[in-house]
């Protein structure tokens, strides 16, 4: 079950959903180890821990570009919630929301995903000129995510 784009507030949000067949403590011990995120997230390819908030992504970006982020978790509440943003320019800020709660039957988890992202309808345009639609990888990534941990993968 996967529940496609949530009305979004604003232009700024994309939200996402979708259920697993796993626990909670589960699904959250696995997305909360960032090396796990490449296996699932379309663009990242590699996830180095700095300290035990802060991490660097290289994401691979258009034409072949890599591109390399800072992260930094900034709230973290075990089997609920893990909220992280991109470091860097307040302008081109991006940020993610994973919550995480008890899905609609025994040993199920539903995954919501919110991600606030820079410069609206502007930023989208100008991503959907280079072929990326963030609402479309959103949607990806939690299809992935729901794939990879229902091969009984653990954590």
């Amino acid at each position: 079950m996967e529940r496609t784009l949530f009305p979004s507030p604003d232009d700024n949000t994309i939200t996402s959903s979708v259920v697993i067949r796993r626990p909670v403590e589960q699904v959250f011990n696995f997305y909360g180890d960032f090396t796990n995120l490449p296996k699932f997230l379309g663009d990242v390819m590699k996830i180095e821990q700095i300290d035990a908030a802060t991490s660097r992504w290289t994401i691979q970006g258009p034409f072949g570009i890599q591109a390399h982020w800072k992260v930094r978790v900034t709230e973290e509440r075990p089997n609920e919630l893990i909220r992280y943003d991109m470091v860097g320019s307040p302008r081109l800020k991006t940020g993610w929301e994973i919550y995480f709660a008890p899905g609609p039957a025994k040993g199920e988890t539903e995954v919501r995903e919110v991600i606030k992202a820079p410069l609206g309808g502007l930023g989208r345009a100008a991503l959907a000129l280079i072929g990326k639609f963030p609402a479309e990888e959103v949607s990806a990534n939690l299809r992935g995510f729901k794939e990879l941990t229902s091969q009984g993968l653990r954590p």
